[in-house]
């Protein structure tokens, strides 16, 4: 059996990012097998045991993950071509009056905070912004199996053929695409479940079975819905949800 770094197994295993594994070791609040941490890029068996600090579990708990209503028109990171962030959205005022999160907003919330999943600016609906990297892995790491729900408003003709290749049978960039779930919600609007997220991966979906979007918007992540939040408005994600 070899050694792996410590901070991928803590990745792996879902105790946090490995740029946070390396904060913590850098710390001392890493232990494998009961005995601190002290070396950045040190190694550890697969079999043994790592557990957090106290002091990293509280850092962790302080982490908040906040759902946005995403407006066409904005991006969902960086700022760029002149278009702001989603995040330039949230502050007092935006949140939602419903949020039933104890949390106070806090201008803190909003550093460090990472984009698990993105939207491109025509497209509106759930976004996640997180400080909290189990979040973020989970969500938009390689072996992810979180589904994503969209409504897809599309213009052309659909025939059978067409819908079962939008289910499986499409290829991106060279690469076939994992199953989907797809089916019609009514006469010019697709219900469309996905368990990954290429780049604009809808769109040139329906334009490989010679549809057009006209609107997308995205309703759920996992167990987690946009429910009645409105354009532009935001909340926290709550304790007793997950992903």
């Amino acid at each position: 059996m070899e050694k792996v770094r410590i901070s991928k197994l803590m990745s792996e295993r879902g105790l946090c990012s490995r740029r946070e594994a390396d904060s913590y070791i850098e710390r001392g609040w890493v232990r494998v097998d009961g005995v601190v941490v002290a070396e950045l890029g040190a190694k550890a068996y697969p079999n043994q045991v790592i557990t957090l600090e106290r002091a990293a579990q509280a850092r962790q708990q302080e982490r908040v993950t906040i759902l946005i209503h995403k407006p066409m028109g904005y991006v969902s990171g960086q700022a760029e071509d002149g278009y702001q962030p989603a995040a330039a959205l949230i502050d007092s005022r935006s949140r939602a009056a419903n949020d039933r999160s104890p949390l106070r907003f806090d201008r803190a919330h909003l550093r460090g905070l990472a984009v698990a999943g993105r939207l491109d600016i025509d497209s509106t609906g759930l976004l996640v912004l997180t400080q909290d990297g189990r979040i973020a892995k989970q969500l938009i790491g390689e072996d992810s199996g979180i589904e994503k729900e969209y409504l897809v408003r599309v213009q052309g003709r659909l025939g059978e053929q067409g819908l079962a290749l939008l289910n499986h049978g499409l290829s991106l960039d060279g690469k076939a695409l994992k199953p989907a779930k797809v089916s019609w919600q009514n006469q010019d609007q697709l219900r469309f479940i996905l368990k990954e997220g290429k780049k604009r991966q809808i769109r040139r979906m329906c334009e490989l079975v010679g549809l057009k979007v006209i609107g997308l918007k995205r309703v759920r992540i996992g167990r987690v819905m946009l429910g009645d939040l409105q354009p532009g408005q935001w909340r926290y994600l709550r304790e007793d949800e997950r992903f």
